[in-house]
């Protein structure tokens, strides 16, 4: 039998062919039998972690597979992720921690352990790169994969060399992926929601306007609740509908994002899957025990925020043109306030201080339960932090920096502290810098 018999499939649990119509893998008894007209012509995965985070620590702890498990902060924090038994029981990601264990009071909270979920991200990321080298990270836990042309150095077409690595992701790394694959990114990430976890789903080029008719228009990338509530008012709710409009109507009411939605209600997507994707951010933020609201509460929190995004951005060989204060108050509204600078910056003292500057505008009284910090806009540190003419100290603030890291980095983090810093409390649980991708930042999901 050839290999590519659009008529043949493949059980995802033995990988043997299946020709047949059987419910069942003649070979093991598996339900798992993958089957398409199209599976052998597509290329273009989304590869997907189930629940990571708690994937990994339920992996570590078997005496928790069949118990709720939130990965998260505290009473006064949020859930990274949970696994599927709590999802069932209505806990999602971002949810606030309490209202989390009113719907699941029996869960185990398990502190985030972002080194460990770094390490095993990679071994995955590892394992995608001997399918291809186009392979473009999402987050800590997905990437889009390109495998066109593969079929002749593994023997076999894209579809079954997946499902191979899907088996071998369960066997060596004790974890689950789901995957999508079509024609498309766009596609692709649609089809890897379906069937989780431990999905393999197929959505071909024939059968992609008919599929795509028959979904919210929320599925398209970049419709929030916002501008899906834009678009119920002009009535606006089925991708169905957005096909039967022309792609002029569509970008006179809704400008730019008017042709994507053209586009994409067709299934037209010519992104390529780019391996050189870079971070678009990098950022830290906390959560504070107790909500806070003054400036002698906020101010030290935030100079530490900011030397741990000044510290990761050195590690990296970033830097970055526009700072980014996050503010959420304690009924959960999120403020965000951004600044560009004239050059890009790597330095602790610099983001502090822009930060510095926003954040007085915001200390109106009002008590925030979450502080963060960040610069977006990367690039390379060599045009970084130039002379400043106009702030004759900010060049012995620089090497004063300078000296600081090098005793960082010889005795430990906590060697030295700024006089913002030192003596203060530690009032919240601060989350590890994150380097954020162009696609949604990964929640181990």
């Amino acid at each position: 039998m050839a290999v590519n018999d659009p008529a043949l499939g493949f059980c995802r649990d033995c990988l043997s062919l299946q020709r047949d119509a059987a419910r069942r893998c003649p070979a093991c008894g598996s339900p798992r039998l993958l089957r398409h007209a199209e599976l052998y012509g597509l290329a273009i995965a989304h590869v997907d972690c189930d629940a990571f985070y708690a994937a990994v620590e339920k992996r570590d702890r078997p005496e928790l597979r069949d118990r709720p498990v939130i990965v998260g902060g505290g009473k006064r924090g949020v859930v990274s992720t949970a696994c599927y038994i709590a999802r069932i029981r209505g806990v999602r990601s971002a949810m606030p921690m309490f209202k989390a264990l009113e719907a699941c009071p029996d869960a185990v909270v398990i502190k985030p352990d972002m080194e460990k979920y770094v390490r095993v991200g990679r071994q995955v990321r590892e394992f995608m790169h001997a399918l291809t080298p186009l392979v473009e990270p999402v987050s800590i836990d997905e990437a889009f994969l390109d495998l066109s042309g593969t079929e002749k150095l593994h023997g076999e077409p894209a579809a079954l060399s997946l499902g191979r690595f899907a088996a071998r992701v369960e066997r060596e790394l004790g974890i689950s992926v789901s995957i999508g694959l079509s024609y498309c990114k766009f596609l692709a990430k649609m089809a890897s929601d379906f069937n989780k976890p431990r999905g393999f789903a197929v959505i071909g080029k024939e059968e992609a306007v008919g599929f795509l008719a028959g979904q919210p228009v929320t599925m398209i990338w970049g419709v929030g609740k916002a501008f899906a509530a834009t678009l119920e008012r002009d009535g606006l709710r089925m991708i169905g509908q957005l096909q039967q409009m022309e792609r002029g109507d569509l970008m006179r009411r809704y400008g730019t994002m008017g042709d994507r939605l053209w586009r994409l209600s067709r299934g037209i997507d010519e992104r390529k899957v780019d391996p050189g994707h870079d971070a678009k951010s990098v950022s830290a933020e906390t959560t504070f025990d107790t909500d806070l609201a003054t400036m002698d509460d906020l101010v030290p929190v935030l100079r530490r925020l900011a030397e741990r995004v000044s510290a990761r951005l050195k590690k990296a060989g970033l830097a970055g043109r526009t700072v980014v204060l996050k503010l959420k108050s304690a009924d959960f509204r999120i403020r965000t306030r951004n600044r560009a600078l004239a050059d890009p910056t790597r330095l602790a003292d610099r983001i502090f201080q822009t930060g510095l500057e926003l954040l007085r505008k915001e200390a109106d009284g009002t008590r925030y339960r979450l502080i963060g910090i960040g610069v977006s806009d990367l690039s390379d540190p060599s045009r970084a932090d130039p002379p400043d003419l106009v702030d004759v100290t900010a060049r012995k603030r620089a090497l004063a920096e300078g000296a600081m890291d090098t005793l960082r980095e010889k005795f430990g983090g906590g060697a030295i502290e700024t006089g913002y810093t030192f003596g203060k409390g530690r009032p919240g649980r601060e989350a590890e810098p994150s380097t954020v991708g162009r696609q949604d930042r990964g929640n181990g999901g």
